[in-house]
Parts: C-alpha cells; structure tokens; sequence
C-alpha cells in the first residue's frame, strides 16, 4: 500500500496539489500570453482574461469542493476522536467547519465573479476566502491545542500556530498595503490596472500587496498539509438503509424484507 492510501490522506494532498496547479497554470498562461506582469501579479489578476480565466475559474471552484471535503473529514474526525463532555471542543470544531465551507464559497465567488467584472462580488468573494479562512485556520489551532497531548503530539499545535502567525502576518500586510496603494491612486480605476511600472505612483505597496496575497495563499496551502498526517488514520463509510424490497408505490410482494447496505465512501476504504 502506498503512502497515499492510508486512511483518506489522498484528500488533503489533492486538494494542495490541485490548488497549487491552479495559480501556476493560470499564472503561467497568463505571462505568456502578456496579459499580466511577469514579477508577482495579483492572484486575481492571472485569472481575470480569457482563456485562462475560464480554467482558472473552472479548477478553483473544484478546490473549493476539494477544500468542503477536507474539512468535514477533518470535522467527523475530531468529532469522534473527543467525548461529549469537551463542549469546548465540539464547540470550535462545529465553528472551524461552519467557517471553512464559508470561505469555500467565497473561493467559488472569487472564481466566477473576475475582479475587471464585477469588482465589489469579487471584493465579498476574496473576505471571505481569506479572511473567513485565516479565521478557520485560527479555530483548528486552537482546537489542536485542546487536544494535546492526549491525542495527538505537541508538535503539530506548534507547526500550526506558525502556520496561523504566517497567515494572519499575511492578511495584515495584504491589507495595510492596499490601502496605502488605494490612497495613492485617486481617480485611478485599480481593479482594472493589469500592468505596472515601478515610475508609478503607488508601485511599492501594489508590490508589497501582491507578495503578500500568493503569501497568504500558500499559508492556507502549508495549513491543509498537517492533516496528512491526521488523515491517514480515518476512513469515512456510506451507509444505504432501503425502506422496501421494490421501487413501486405499493408492495408487489408478499415476502418481507428488509434490505440493507453498508459500503465504503470511497475505493479502497476499510
């Protein structure tokens, strides 16, 4: 058996692979098509002109999906893994999955509403992508401190909460950053600006922004990489319970049978 079939640890390492295929194919598309600067251009910005726009849309509403997955897998894990006395716990473990399936759906508003497009969906879809994410990625910290050490190690809580100081380092920067460049283009239609030359006004922010922004997502990359671990020791089963042996809306026999089925959610699950 392969690393990769232990447990559901395919998932986590899907949804990193598939999402860091996706800004490197829409970045590179977009550069060799000159559609974007070639030094650090908004993530956005890689994604906002056709063609690469349409599969930059396309493979991120599939992370999104990808994301929903990982994180209800996380969710039932901790779930059964604490008692029903930890209130505290059960209780950030119901916020943290509330809180990532929220900031999935922004990662699919970010994908089908481009910034050129329509820029204040765009601006909803990015909050609560980044924002509702770094909160998430704070929740799981928290919730890996509750549960050490009796059931995992001290070293993952402290991997993770540099992953959490790394994330909201980012967003901070991210943030102060673009509203430095905003203040120092009035007039300036920013959103639509796709190309930049270190004479213009405001260059230094817009690059200190950018940085910041692929920072920030791969914070939220390397975050989802500490479930490998945890993963490899969960499987999830599906459970079909028929209430009649037919299809018809009246019985067409006389024997009685219930029947039931119990399979694995996935090939290869135990």
């Amino acid at each position: 058996m392969w690393w990769f079939q232990e447990g559901m640890c395919f998932l986590p390492v899907l949804l990193v692979c598939w999402t860091a295929a996706t800004f490197i194919f829409a970045y590179i598309t977009a550069i060799s098509l000159r559609h974007v600067d070639p030094f650090v251009p908004y993530i956005s910005d890689t994604g906002t002109v056709a063609p690469e726009r349409c599969v930059f849309g396309l493979m991120l509403n599939v992370s999104a999906f990808l994301g929903i997955a990982t994180m209800y897998v996380r969710y039932k894990q901790v779930q059964v893994l604490t008692t029903l006395d930890q209130k505290r716990v059960h209780l950030l473990n119901s916020a943290g999955f509330v809180l990532g399936c929220t900031s999935s759906v922004g990662m699919c508003v970010v994908a089908n509403f481009q910034k050129t497009t329509l820029f204040s969906m765009h601006l909803v879809g990015a909050v609560l992508t980044f924002g509702v994410g770094a909160l998430y990625v704070l929740v799981q910290t928290l919730l890996s401190f509750s549960m050490q050490p009796h059931i995992h190690g001290k070293n993952i809580f402290w991997t993770r909460l540099t992953l959490c100081f790394w994330t909201f380092s980012s967003i901070i920067s991210m943030f102060v950053s673009s509203l430095i460049m905003y203040s120092s283009l009035p007039g300036v239609d920013v959103p639509k600006k796709l190309h930049w030359e270190p004479t213009d006004p405001g260059y230094a922010a817009h690059m200190a922004s950018t940085v910041s922004e692929w920072s920030l997502a791969f914070s939220f990359i390397s975050f989802f990489l500490t479930y490998i671990r945890d993963f490899k020791k969960i499987n999830l089963r599906a459970e079909a319970d028929l209430q009649s042996s037919t299809l018809h809306d009246s019985a067409h026999h006389t024997y009685t049978h219930t029947p039931g089925e119990t399979s694995p959610l996935l090939a290869g699950s135990i």
